[in-house]
């Protein structure tokens, strides 16, 4: 099969529309209930981190750019050690596109349809992962830059439409929450937010066509996609107030509800159900590719395209089965998902970086001289910016 390559700026957008994910729907009343009022100053310091977490994910992606992670672990730990951390980060994004199936599928059973199974919805939705996943990211990357300036327009008509209802009085006091709430807050924050950004390791570097412009559309892509979810978080709380938010299980569609513009523009959730369904999308895409190019890879198969259609059935039922019920995902977001996804967020990026350095292995990836692909795709990059 051949090589996907992407442009920086399709990484960019990508890494956007990834990082805020189900993290719009979720994590306002996940924080709320955590840090009450002082939600969207938990949300700032949790961009904040992030950024380091980028520059880690960086770091590791430059010690071997031409690489994805499951190829990287392989060259970096050894080959039975690599190959038995791939099989593990392979099952987490694999059993991650299962859990946000059923994200789906609760919520548009919970808010929309409530007489339609949610393995129907899991089914239609898992259809078009899969379809995008065959044709490739390439395909995948296109459409994504499609669909970003509609969700950005209906963002901003959000923010516009809402801020009538906002009460300042909901924010108040400031910093009441206890300095163990606000560190809880931020980790969980950054859990959601940020630790998924490590899938993005298995296209980056090595699919993006500028690497340094990549590097720079992964700080961007983060710093905006935060900024989405500071401006969501502050106006729920402004909006709703915190208890109202905490006991929400979808507080930002409760918030779509609010909209009433002269009593003749209201009820129109279900056009902003449309940009969170984009950025699940996104996010979904990326978990499930990650897990067929990284059984594709352990398997060394040429072409991961036959893979797509066992596990994409394999997910939709799993989506079904991985909580029975939201209040076993609640409990499963604020208590096990930090120390499991930590495992794959921080601590293996950290493994790798440190064991590279100390087998010299980034030093070596720096001495290879780039290829005249790629000095050509930068000098293009550099004419279509000027």
């Amino acid at each position: 099969m051949e090589k996907q390559v992407i442009s920086a700026r399709q990484f960019t957008i990508i890494t956007l529309l990834c990082s805020i994910g189900t993290t719009i729907l979720i994590i306002p009343s996940s924080i709320a209930q955590v840090v009450k009022q002082d939600a969207w100053i938990v949300a700032i310091m949790g961009v904040a981190v992030s950024l380091l977490l980028v520059k880690l994910y960086i770091s590791v992606g430059n010690t071997t750019p031409s690489l994805s992670l499951v190829e990287a672990n392989e060259k970096i730990l050894g080959k039975f050690i690599g190959k038995v951390v791939s099989i593990a980060f392979t099952l987490f994004t694999f059993l991650a596109a299962g859990e946000l199936l059923y994200y789906i599928g609760n919520f548009m059973q919970t808010e929309v349809m409530p007489e339609t199974p949610t393995v129907a919805f899991a089914l239609l939705f898992m259809l078009i992962i899969m379809f995008a996943t065959y044709l490739g990211l390439e395909v995948f990357a296109r459409s994504a830059e499609i669909l970003f300036p509609i969700f950005l327009f209906i963002f901003v008509m959000f923010v516009l439409f809402i801020t009538p209802n906002i009460e300042i009085k909901n924010i108040q006091p400031l910093f009441e929450a206890t300095p163990g709430s606000f560190i809880y807050g931020i980790l969980l924050f950054v859990s959601t937010f940020a630790f998924p950004l490590v899938v993005l390791l298995m296209i980056f570097p090595s699919t993006v066509n500028v690497k340094k412009a990549a590097q720079k559309g992964f700080y961007i892509g983060t710093l905006v996609g935060g900024l989405f979810l500071i401006i969501l978080i502050s106006l729920s709380i402004l909006v709703l107030g915190s208890t109202n938010t905490s006991l929400r299980t979808f507080p930002s569609y409760t918030l779509a509800q609010r909209i009433s513009i002269g009593n003749f523009l209201q009820r129109i959730e279900i056009i902003m159900t449309f940009m969170w369904i984009t950025t699940i999308y996104i996010r979904s895409f990326i978990y499930f590719y990650a897990a067929v190019k990284g059984l594709g890879q352990l398997l060394n198969t040429k072409d991961h395209r036959p893979l797509i259609l066992p596990l994409g059935m394999i997910t939709v039922a799993l989506s079904q089965i991985v909580h029975p019920n939201i209040v076993h995902s609640e409990i499963f977001i604020k208590e096990i998902w930090l120390p499991y996804a930590s495992i794959f967020a921080v601590f293996l990026p950290l493994l790798l970086l440190i064991v590279a350095k100390i087998r010299k292995i980034s030093d070596k990836e720096k001495n290879i001289k780039p290829s005249p692909l790629d000095k050509g795709n930068e000098e293009h990059s550099q004419r279509q910016t000027e």
